[in-house]
Order: structure tokens, then sequence, then C-alpha cells
């Protein structure tokens, strides 16, 4: 069957004012849960790390992990 790019993951670089769609995709994933991430719903990453994450709290927590 083949996969539309409906149903992959994107791959993204990650700026610091926003991200460029390397290949195409609906989606990422977060890096701590494993979390499906809508395109139009992200709004939290590591540039450093080039990672996605599901929310503030998770994103916060993981960047702290970090120090």
């Amino acid at each position: 069957m083949l996969m539309s790019s409906n149903d992959r993951p994107a791959v993204l670089h990650y700026d610091a004012n926003g991200f460029r769609v390397v290949t195409a995709g609906s989606h990422v994933l977060c890096a701590v849960t494993g979390e499906r991430i809508p395109l139009e719903a992200l709004r939290y990453w590591s540039v450093e790390r080039q990672q996605a994450y599901a929310g503030c709290e998770i994103a916060a927590r993981e960047l702290a992990s970090a120090g």
C-alpha cells in the first residue's frame, strides 16, 4: 500500500524562529513521549538538539535536564 505524506512523519530542520520542512509529512514525533504532533500544532522544539516536544512542560523538563 502506498503511503501519502499525510501518513508519515515529516523531517524538519528547527531554527530559532521556525522550522523548515526537509521531507514532507503531516507530523513529527515528540522526542520524549513519542506522541504524534501535527505540524500545524508544533510549538516547542530545541534548535541545539533538533528535537520536537509535545508541550511546554515536556520541553522545559527536557531542556532543564540538559543543565
